[in-house]
Parts: C-alpha cells; sequence; structure tokens
C-alpha cells in the first residue's frame, strides 16, 4: 500500500530485543516527546470525530453548526449554563421558558466581546466597526443624531506625553539621533539610546497619571471655553455644551497619547445649534491653553497653595513642587486641526471619514501591539521569562512591578497594571451627548438578525442584560488562557 495508516505507536521491534550494533544510533528525548505529543494529538481526533458521529445519527449536528456559526468566529466564546423564565408580572403566566439544556451544544455561547485584536480577531473587528460608527454619528449625523451636528464647530486634537530621554525615532527632517535612517519595521524604533540613562520610572508613573490628567484637561477646557465667551463656568451650560470622543494609543516608546474628536453644541447638545461665539478657532485656543494648565499631582491632589506656572518650568514628571510632590504634564507636542466635512484630504484639515476610521483603528490596539508587550496580567513576574517581548518593555514591566513594592505609588496598583505599563485607564470613552451609544449599536444589530429569515440560534437579550420580570439561574464559563480551568463567574 502507497499509503501507511500513522499510529501513536512504534511499530518498530525494541531496541532491547536486537543485537547492539556500534552504528544503531540512541533515542533521543525529543523524538520520544514528539511521538507522545502525536499520539495524544491523533487520541483527541478519534474522540472528537466520535463525538461528530453521534450528532449527526442523532440529527443534532446542523443545529449545532448554525450555532456555531452565530459566534461570527469568536475565538473565546463564553458558555452559558442555566434557564430563562419570562412572566407576566400581572397574571403570574409564564409567557417563555428558555433551558439551555436543550440546545445543541447543551449551554449557549455567546461572543466573547474582546476588543483587543490579539485575543479575538472577530469580536475585536466588530468592535472597531462599532467605535467607526459611534464617532462618524458624531461627526456627520446618523444613528439617533440629528444631521445638523455636522456644521458644528469641531477639532480633532492630539495631546501627547513628555520626554523621558532621546530613543530611535524617525524625524522629518535628517536622521536619528544614532545617525542613520530607520525603515518603518524597523524593532529599535522607539526604543532608547541610552537603556541606563533612560527615566523609567518617569514613563511608568506618566502612564499610571495619564487618565487623571486628561479629566483635569477636560475641566480646564471648560474653563478656558467659559473664559474665551466672556463667561462663567456656570453659566456656560446655558449657551453650550462640550461634546468629545477620544481614544488612548500607545506609542512604540511605550507612552500613552490621546486622539480626540471635540466639539461645540448648543445648550441641550446636539440637537440645539450652538451660540455665535462658538468657532472652530476658538476652539483651537481653549485645547491648547487648557493642555498648557493641566499638570496633576502625584497624591491626586493640588497643591494647598496655588503656585504660578514659572514655578514648574518642564514638563519632565521629575519635577516636584515646593511641597516636594511629583507633577505630571502633557508634552509640547499639542496638535490641534479642524475637521472638515468632505472626504478628499490634502494639506489642510482632516475630514470626518479619515477621523472616524483613525480613531476605531486604535480603539482595538493596546501596548501588546504597538510595543510588542502582553495582552494579559501577570500573577508572578517570573513568568515574564516565558514571552517573548522586547527588551524595553521588559524593563518597563521590572520597573513597575518594582515601583508597587513603594507604599508611595501603593494607590495606583502598578503590579496589576504592568502588563499595560502603568496606564490604567480606559481606551476609549465619550460624553454622554456625543452620539449614540455601543448598546445602541449592538441592539440594531440583535434586532436586525433576529428578524433575518431562516435566523439560527438567537442570543435571547436576557444573556446581555437581566429584566426584573425574568428569573435567573446563570452560570458563566470561560475557559482561561493560562490553563484548562475554567473560570466560573457568577
Amino acid at each position: 500500500m502507497s499509503a501507511q495508516l500513522q499510529l501513536p505507536y512504534s511499530t518498530t521491534v525494541p531496541a532491547a530485543s536486537r543485537p547492539t550494533s556500534p552504528f544503531t544510533a540512541p533515542t533521543c528525548p525529543a523524538d520520544v516527546t514528539a511521538s507522545a505529543a502525536a499520539g495524544r494529538a491523533l487520541e483527541r481526533r478519534a474522540r472528537l470525530t466520535a463525538k461528530l458521529a453521534k450528532l449527526a445519527a442523532t440529527g443534532q449536528l446542523p443545529p449545532l453548526a448554525r450555532q456555531i456559526a452565530g459566534l461570527g468566529g469568536c475565538a473565546h466564546p463564553i458558555r452559558l449554563t442555566g434557564h430563562r423564565t419570562r412572566l407576566d408580572t400581572a397574571t403570574g403566566e409564564i409567557l417563555d421558558h428558555f433551558d439551555s439544556s436543550r440546545l445543541p451544544a447543551g449551554e449557549l455561547l455567546v461572543r466573547c466581546g474582546n476588543r483587543r485584536a490579539t485575543r479575538c480577531p472577530a469580536c475585536s473587528t466588530v468592535y472597531r466597526y462599532d467605535t467607526y460608527q459611534l464617532i462618524a454619528a458624531g461627526l456627520r449625523g446618523g444613528k439617533t443624531v440629528p444631521a445638523s451636528v455636522a456644521a458644528h464647530p469641531r477639532v480633532f486634537a492630539t495631546l501627547t506625553a513628555p520626554g523621558f530621554g532621546p530613543v530611535h525615532n524617525q524625524p522629518d527632517t535628517g536622521r536619528c539621533h544614532c545617525g542613520h535612517s530607520h525603515p518603518d519595521d524597523d524593532p529599535l524604533l522607539g526604543t532608547p539610546l541610552d537603556p541606563e540613562r533612560y527615566d523609567y520610572a518617569g514613563a511608568v508613573l506618566w502612564n499610571a497619571h495619564a487618565p487623571a490628567l486628561w479629566a483635569r484637561f477636560t475641566t480646564h477646557l471648560r474653563r478656558e471655553i467659559a473664559k474665551a465667551a466672556g463667561l462663567t463656568q456656570r453659566t456656560l451650560r446655558d449657551h453650550a455644551t462640550l461634546s468629545y470622543a477620544k481614544v488612548a494609543e500607545y506609542q512604540k516608546r511605550g507612552q500613552v497619547h490621546f486622539h480626540a474628536v471635540i466639539r461645540l453644541d448648543g445648550p441641550t447638545g446636539p440637537t440645539s445649534t450652538p451660540p455665535a461665539w462658538a468657532s472652530v478657532q476658538l476652539l483651537d485656543h481653549a485645547v491648547r491653553a487648557a493642555a498648557a494648565r493641566t499638570r496633576v499631582h502625584h497624591e491626586g491632589e493640588p497643591p494647598k497653595q496655588p503656585q504660578p506656572a514659572r514655578d514648574i518650568s518642564a514638563s519632565q514628571p521629575e519635577n516636584s513642587d515646593r511641597a516636594g510632590r511629583l507633577v505630571f504634564r502633557f508634552g509640547r507636542q499639542i496638535d490641534v486641526r479642524a475637521i472638515r466635512g468632505t472626504d478628499f484630504t490634502g494639506s489642510g484639515p482632516v475630514t470626518e471619514r479619515h477621523v472616524a476610521g483613525y480613531i476605531a483603528k486604535y480603539a482595538t490596539k493596546g501596548a501588546e501591539t504597538t510595543t510588542g508587550t502582553l495582552d494579559h496580567r501577570l500573577r508572578l513576574l517570573a513568568e515574564l521569562h516565558k514571552y517573548d517581548i522586547t527588551d524595553h518593555a521588559r524593563r518597563m514591566i521590572h520597573t513597575a512591578w518594582h515601583l508597587a513594592t513603594n507604599r508611595r505609588h501603593a494607590h495606583l496598583r502598578l503590579r496589576q497594571w504592568a502588563h499595560m505599563l502603568g496606564f490604567r485607564g480606559h481606551f476609549s470613552t465619550r460624553t454622554r451627548r456625543y452620539s449614540t451609544t455601543l448598546a445602541h449599536l449592538r441592539a440594531e444589530r440583535t434586532a436586525w438578525r433576529t428578524g433575518r429569515p431562516e435566523t439560527q440560534t438567537p442570543t435571547p437579550a436576557s444573556a446581555e442584560k437581566p429584566y426584573l420580570n425574568r428569573s435567573w439561574n446563570v452560570r458563566v464559563e470561560q475557559v482561561s488562557r493560562r490553563g484548562d480551568l475554567p473560570v466560573v463567574r457568577a
């Protein structure tokens, strides 16, 4: 026979029963390990084939295939087991009863909904598309937002981190400080020229305070808008509303910076016309002034006595105020551009289409995509040697882990966020009146799917949000990435 069946065991005669020969090669442990692994894989395949054959014989294979197809390619679906009963609150009549044991798989499979592209490509793609629609609706209307919002003043702002030491980069003119020109895929980009002199502690602490910096920036931004309009902060809400949507992006050096769409509306939000004094120029000036004024102290508290701006000259986090506390500020590179309402680009302002696509692209990326670090938390620092990450990311993780031992940084929970290089904020946030919500977009998608003919096994809305007139007994199990032990979440 030309083709032979691959058996999980060796068909050769054992070496002990054969005469010894000086030309006989000794058995390699690696070959034995590979043979055992191949045998286990063959056994698993045989068991799976037997299960599929049993399902096909009982007629349950097509429903199971439809249920799995409804996941849309989710890599790590959540398995729900239990029942749901819907009652009429007035009469107590049972309107509907759902039991997961009646499904082909014996459990309800739900998408994990992870936004990280490294964890689940299918769910992250859906999240990116939803983010695009959310941002675009706040720029040109649609999805419960009126089209007149396209005429409101809006800018695209980028707030960066300060420098913590020279790194390999791609300057617009000339070469890098190392004397070479780096291509786009050069792994040296973003790494320090001299790692021994690079301020890793300052870089990690700045990432940890970046969410507080953004919150303080929005406060100063409202103050600057009111000041430019000749109003007080209390009366500003009667004339205009500040709406924004921002996303956090990791630079190759491991620092977080923010991209934000900032818009001025009328007093009731996007449905009202902004006042006559609201303009793109006023918004541009307010963003730059607010970013220059924003600073956060290490304890998260302002100084007891206000200090003049000249007392804190630089933007490095090593600087401290008179009380000896660290001060964190944004970098000096602040970019503010007006947003046009066309799809044509050039050297002028950016467009609605490109802004929405740019923000949606970074909504599913984290430090693991840009700087080559991890996409999950570390339980022990000793686990780090198992992963193939860059030396720069490894040193930042080590720095965050060891800074957590200092009682001064205990409130930052740096060990919990060491894999994120200290950043512990939300990647994507927006104001309530900016546009629609992700929940609304998901509800529209669910309604469209359930309304299609020949629908697959529908995911009940109660699996996402239980209502008061439904009794639940649900157990959620999701296989952990750390091993085969399931993680049970109530």
